[in-house]
């Protein structure tokens, strides 16, 4: 048994031990005897379409106009309020992630906010109840309150997704409409923070974690939260987050949002390390019909993760010689990260897409198999990204380690 006031202590004298839940797992798999651990670090990366962010900003003098009717960011309609501000010049305003700009489809709230992170201007249009229009250009430094939330991220367990009819389907779950027998897959494994705490042993109300790289808390369960399948709902500030973490991935029902969050597990005793042991193979990976979400077969995570790539190639001697146009890759990468024949791999979410999108083989990733019924598919695509998962999972070692990041102790437990 220990006390997260005495694993502080370790943590501040330099004696923590401390592993990612991918080094945990792999000593595991080699039989390795693990004489004592004192955090375990988890992360999970991907599209969680319960993501808003509420800013505060100046856009006017006092008495300019009464209150904020309709707004733009950046051509995406944001809520204003709840607060009125009026006659201040100030607004409050709510982002969705999955929202739209009104003139460009592809465009949405994830890149909106990783572009604030990046410290570019956007550009801001407000029309007032009496009919006045003010705009403006503003940075994440004009305004005075950037906060991200998510209503529900880090499931518990994700699934797979098969189309098993003969009609293609638009989906969020997949970059192009989702042609018959093509199977996507969600969920970073064992990495992944609620499989190493399902029954929120240490993890609860108040929980100080890291969102996009940005110190955050867990504010409890999210919507659609239930015993078998719990997530979580966060908060945190913007102005600390890292554009690496986050972003807009565009899927075939249009831009959806990506977020990358760490929690650290303390090893308080028994039951939680063994929670923590499960590995890829021991974590089934529903597959379920795109359509209706109907559970059509089961599956493992060792199938998505372990001897398979985590990362794409990119061999831009075949690229060059293409005569292809429009390319394939430019046009349908989720995330934009493939623009003139050049992979920016800060923007790359390591879907797989273009793997098989390019018909010369420019890029490649073994993106693994899976068993359905009585025949194996390969998986066409990730929406959750390990290796950016990994990174986060190990920056929260290196700052626990440091002495930078210490555990607290939930304000209430989760209760589910």
């Amino acid at each position: 048994m220990k006390t997260i006031k005495e694993i502080n202590e370790k943590i501040r004298k330099g004696e923590a031990i401390i592993l990612t839940a991918k080094e945990f797992c792999d000593m595991i798999r080699k039989g390795e005897k693990i004489k004592d651990v004192d955090v375990v670090t988890t992360a999970t990366c991907g599209i969680m379409s319960g993501t808003m962010a509420v800013f505060s900003f100046k856009i006017a003098e006092k008495g300019v106009f009464i209150k904020a009717k309709e707004v733009l960011m950046n051509g995406i309609p944001v809520f204003p309020g709840p607060c009125p501000n009026e006659r201040i010049g100030y607004i409050d305003v709510v982002l969705y992630g999955p929202s739209v700009s009104i003139y460009n489809e592809k465009y949405g709230g994830g890149e909106l906010i990783k572009d604030l992170i990046d410290g570019k201007y956007i550009d801001v249009y407000v029309k007032s109840i009496e009919g006045k229009e003010i705009e403006d250009r503003i940075n994440l430094n004009n305004m005075i309150y950037a906060k991200l939330i998510t209503t529900r991220s880090c499931y518990k367990n994700y699934m797979a997704f098969i189309n098993p009819r003969e009609e293609s389907i638009r989906t969020i779950f997949s970059v192009i409409p989702m042609k018959k027998n093509m199977i996507t897959v969600s969920g970073c494994g064992e990495l992944n923070p609620l499989e190493k705490d399902p029954l929120f042993k240490t993890i609860g109300i108040g929980s100080k974690i890291l969102v996009n790289k940005a110190i955050g808390y867990v504010i409890g369960t999210g919507t659609r939260s239930v015993r078998e399948r719990p997530n979580l709902s966060l908060c945190a500030n913007i102005k600390g987050m890292s554009s690496y973490f986050i972003g807009q991935f565009i899927t075939s029902f249009g831009p959806e949002i990506y977020n990358t969050i760490a929690i650290p597990i303390p090893i308080l005793n028994e039951e939680i390390l063994d929670n923590v042991k499960r590995t890829d193979n021991d974590i089934i990976l529903p597959i379920a019909d795109v359509y209706d979400r109907s559970i059509l077969d089961y599956s493992n995570y060792a199938n998505v993760w372990q001897g398979t790539d985590i990362e794409v190639k990119y061999y831009g001697d075949i690229c060059k010689n293409c005569k292809i146009d429009p390319c394939p890759v430019s046009l349908y990468c989720p995330t934009r990260a493939f623009n003139n024949r050049i992979l920016n791999k800060s923007l790359c979410f390591e879907c797989g897409t273009c793997t098989w999108l390019c018909p010369n083989g420019a890029f490649k990733a073994n993106l693994g198999k899976i068993k359905f019924k009585d025949r194996e598919i390969p998986i066409s695509s990730r929406l959750s990204c390990l290796k950016k998962a990994e990174i986060l999972a190990n920056y929260l070692k290196s700052i626990i380690e440091k002495g930078e990041f210490y555990l607290n102790e939930p304000s209430d437990k989760i209760l589910i």
